[in-house]
């Protein structure tokens, strides 16, 4: 099964045959959001025009949220390294394929991208029966994302986080992550790409998510996202060198 996973994410990353894969999978297909979420994505080529990024995060409501209830560790430890933050919440990767495509990423040239998405891929939709994403679709998503970053970042190294853990352990969407964190990280090539795994500093022992860090299972708070810088520091610190 791993081996078969490598070979498609292979292929995906190759760029062979990239449409006929996953030419059906609104995971794969750039979409972009409503009229508030444009003028975010307007803001962030506004920054990308104005002031030189080092250091770039992408994501959805999670990465977002370095705004308010992780201000203070992102002044702390992002914020001397020349960062920006192009995170909107709500995000699946049809949208951050989108922003990528237009715009957001013109102009700068980051030492290292943290990437985090694809956790709004999973479950259903709101008040509805209908799936978001299978897991072979959010998979695609998430590698599609990574490989256009190598296109129009070639010089740049990307941090690929696994998906936090949300919801109860026996909750479907909480496998269905790990199911995805699974297949990432065989995006990792040991050179331009490392996946890094964070999601046991949010779990207690029998696998719950303790209130005092995520809240609703699912966003960090404050303490929350103090845990996720420290986690990833030694690894950030060394791809920024």
């Amino acid at each position: 099964m791993k081996r078969l996973i490598r070979s498609f994410l292979g292929v995906l990353l190759a760029g062979l045959s990239v449409t006929a894969v996953v030419a059906e999978n609104s995971a794969t297909n750039p979409v972009p959001g409503a009229p508030d979420w444009l003028k975010r994505h307007e803001s962030f080529i506004k920054i990308a025009a104005a002031r030189e990024v080092d250091l770039l995060f992408l994501g959805d409501s999670i990465t977002d949220g370095w705004r308010t209830k992780g201000s203070k560790v992102w002044a702390q430890y992002y914020l001397p390294r020349h960062a920006a933050n192009f995170g909107i919440a709500g995000d699946r990767t049809q949208h951050v394929l989108w922003r990528i495509e237009n715009g957001e990423l013109d102009g700068i040239k980051p030492k290292v991208v943290v990437l985090l998405i694809g956790t709004n891929n999973t479950g259903k939709e709101r008040n509805s029966d209908a799936i978001r994403n299978t897991t072979s679709e959010a998979i695609q998503g998430v590698t599609v994302v990574v490989k256009e970053l190598r296109a129009r970042l070639p010089a740049s190294r990307i941090l690929l986080l696994a998906l936090f853990p949300r919801a109860d352990p026996n909750d479907p969407q909480r496998r269905q992550v790990v199911e995805i964190n699974q297949a990432i990280a065989n995006l990792d090539d040991g050179k331009n790409i490392q996946f890094l795994d964070i999601g046991a500093q949010f779990l207690n022992p029998d696998g719950t998510i303790p209130e005092t860090l995520m809240p609703d299972k699912l966003h960090p708070s404050s303490a929350g996202y103090e845990i996720w810088a420290a986690a990833m520091e030694p690894t950030l610190k060394s791809m920024l060198e």
